[in-house]
């Protein structure tokens, strides 16, 4: 039987494919310096986790270790696997190995990639294609982060941009949904981001094709056969037509290169899962899917969960839970909201991902959460980063031009927000505040 460790075993991209090679039959376990509700899920599903870093926990002679750039070198386990000269890998090259099994049809994009890819492999599941995945997020219609079908040609994966991890990849379909200023303590600038992007899509397979949102500025090989998308671009490949709210669902018309579909619905909120929609359906038209099994497969699509996300939906009381953490990711969340629910008072809670995010965006943050009636900043999530001399949030609360606007602590939330007595709220964040929805929840239901 193979053996395979995994080290940060407890993040979404590791999980999913600590779950895939389980589901093989392999013997995998693992690390993580913390309990959370996925390692807790991975345990049920009989993998072996533990927290405590702790080299005696690792197999004798394991085939594979995998590891990801979250965990620090310095680490016990870490060195003990450098010292042991065990076989040792990182995640995305793994999973590199994996697509070029399959037709790989790969997401990349500084946001909207989980949605996008958690939408064509429910779209390919759905249909007499069948599909495999491993996604960024835990689709709410199959309860897990992976798809195992061994005998779908197709597999769907995320594309990472941290580290640089997509040029892993060599998809038969891409798909790149932005390429917005991120991860700077990588790319040092925007500039070298839309290269790597340029690289990636470039790395296309010359019989597939590349799906690109209109108007990002990249450099594509004139060998590369590609389309664009957009929300409502009239100049793009395929973009939305006649955009309508019908009993808290989407209809619209989508043009393609080839006509119209008329009328599909949507039944998951948030204007801009339309247009993660046109590119879910761009690709699947590719793959060959039949027109009734787009439809269906659009109308059943529950989302996913912490994106745009309902935890709790009365006339008196909205409770949104976004995993949003980019400043455009945060507009296009709220603008979404406003949307839905204009006559409301939105109050949104924002817990900061990175101090080095934090510094290099501050403004752009600062003028996405002005679109809120209500700011509540909770402390900075660090990750895998050591504090930055005078990178709080209290810097970046001063940056947000309002006059309702908090700094909380995680103990004293719940009592802010009963004082606030919001009609819509959201949490956003990529750290840990997934771990204060369930209290919210109890509190305000």
């Amino acid at each position: 039987m193979q053996i395979y460790y995994f080290l940060g075993i407890g993040g979404i991209g590791m999980s999913a494919l600590a779950r895939y090679y389980h589901r093989l039959g392999y013997k995998v376990s693992g690390y993580d310096h913390a309990e959370t509700s996925l390692t807790k899920e991975l345990i049920s599903e009989g993998i072996e986790v533990h927290y405590d870093d702790n080299p005696d926990k690792i197999p004798q002679n394991p085939n594979l270790v995998i590891y990801t750039p979250a965990v620090p070198k310095e680490t016990k386990e870490f060195q003990h696997i450098i010292q042991k000269q065990f076989p040792l890998k990182k995640r995305s090259e793994v999973l590199g190995e994996i697509t070029r099994r399959k037709t790989c049809i790969a997401v990349a994009g500084s946001h909207g990639k989980t949605t996008v890819s958690t939408l064509i492999a429910h779209l390919l599941n759905e249909s007499r294609l069948g599909c495999n995945a491993l996604l960024g997020g835990i689709s709410k219609n199959f309860n897990s982060n992976i798809l195992v079908n061994p005998e779908s040609p197709y597999v769907v994966v995320e594309a990472d941009e941290f580290d640089r991890s997509f040029l892993q990849l060599y998809p038969y379909y891409t798909v790149i949904t932005s390429a917005d200023p991120d991860h700077l303590d990588i790319y040092e600038n925007h500039g070298k981001i839309l290269e790597a992007f340029s690289t990636f899509a470039n790395q296309t397979q010359q019989e597939g094709t590349l799906f690109i949102k209109r108007g990002i500025p990249l450099t594509i090989n004139d060998s590369i056969r590609y389309f664009t998308y957009s929300f409502d671009d009239v100049s793009s490949d395929f973009y939305v037509w006649n955009v309508r709210v019908y009993k808290g669902s989407y209809f619209f018309d989508l043009r393609h290169p080839n006509g119209t579909l008329f009328d599909l619905k949507l039944n998951y909120p948030g204007l801009h899962n339309i247009e993660n929609s046109v590119a879910a359906i761009a690709v699947a038209m590719q793959c060959g899917l039949e027109e009734a099994e787009i439809r269906k497969g659009l109308q059943t699509f529950a989302g996913v969960k912490r994106r745009f996300d309902y935890r709790i939906k009365t006339p008196d009381f909205i409770y949104i839970d976004d995993y949003a953490h980019h400043p455009k990711e945060i507009e296009m969340c709220i603008k979404s909201v406003r949307n839905l629910y204009p006559s409301k008072r939105i109050t949104g809670v924002f817990q900061p991902h990175l101090y080095s995010r934090t510094r290099d965006f501050a403004d752009e943050f600062a003028r996405a959460l002005e679109l809120l009636d209500e700011v509540i900043l909770l402390d900075i999530y660090p990750a895998r980063e050591q504090p930055i001399k005078g990178i709080d949030s209290k810097f970046l609360l001063t940056k947000i031009n309002k006059m309702d606007k908090y700094l909380a602590t995680k103990e004293q939330l719940t009592d802010l927000l009963k004082a606030l007595n919001p009609e819509v709220l959201l949490t956003l964040g990529a750290g840990d505040i997934d771990k204060l929805v369930a209290s919210i929840e109890k509190e305000f239901s």
